[in-house]
């Protein structure tokens, strides 16, 4: 499939905060109960639709494990956006946002788009970190942010796709140098038309909260 541009995405945040179940949510609009953990990178591809044009986001999901992070510190350049997770159950993946923080801005690009997703809130009856506490620490370090469910499927789409909305107007400002590869962005040669089937269009999506979810669940989403 041709598309105007490529994004490349990675997903950090410590283990077991659901990372790789947002990725698959956001690729194949399915949850894995059981999920092992990942092994340094997993990847994941979809084409979504920013402003009619057809955007092909590549995301490498990677291991929280300390003994991979030499592996996954590599994938932090070259990439355009980045999603940091954490789980709203446990606060210690909160307090560890920082650490995780400091790293992909010592590692990646500087323009990198970075979206905060408190993921899990399905479980809100456990909730450990209220939103109001994602939403500070995402707007004292210039951050976009939202809360998910990879379970429910809530507000995966909107993270994804806001975060590609955001890059796709930092190219109209002339933020990127697209010759490099180390914007974490391809130009394509779609020819512009509008798509249709399982494509979205982030100036038109609607999101409804999932009403089935069970607080009392669990799982990695």
């Amino acid at each position: 499939m041709s598309y105007a541009y490529l994004f490349k995405y990675i997903i950090i945040g410590d283990t077991g905060v659901g990372k790789s179940c947002l990725l698959l949510q956001f690729t194949d609009k399915r949850f894995r109960q059981q999920h092992d953990l990942t092994i340094g990178v997993e990847f994941g591809a979809r084409t979504v639709q920013i402003h009619n044009k057809n955007i092909k986001l590549q995301i490498w999901d990677t291991a929280g494990q300390e003994s991979f992070k030499s592996i996954t510190r590599s994938y932090y350049r070259g990439a355009a956006g980045a999603l940091l997770v954490y789980d709203i159950t446990r606060r210690d993946t909160f307090n560890h946002l920082t650490r995780w923080l400091e790293e992909v801005r010592q590692n990646g690009n500087p323009d990198m788009t970075i979206m905060l997703i408190g993921n899990k809130c399905d479980l809100d009856a456990r909730r450990q970190v209220s939103f109001e506490e994602g939403d500070r620490f995402a707007k004292e370090n210039g951050l976009i942010f939202t809360e998910t469910s990879a379970k429910t499927a809530f507000n995966v789409e909107e993270a994804f796709l806001q975060t590609s909305q955001m890059i796709y107007e930092n190219i109209d400002k002339g933020m990127y140098d697209l010759s490099s590869e180390k914007s974490g962005i391809r130009v394509g040669n779609e020819s512009y038309q509008v798509m249709s089937g399982e494509n979205y269009n982030a100036t038109n999506k609607k999101l409804d909260k999932n009403t089935n979810s069970n607080p009392k669940s669990s799982g990695c989403c």
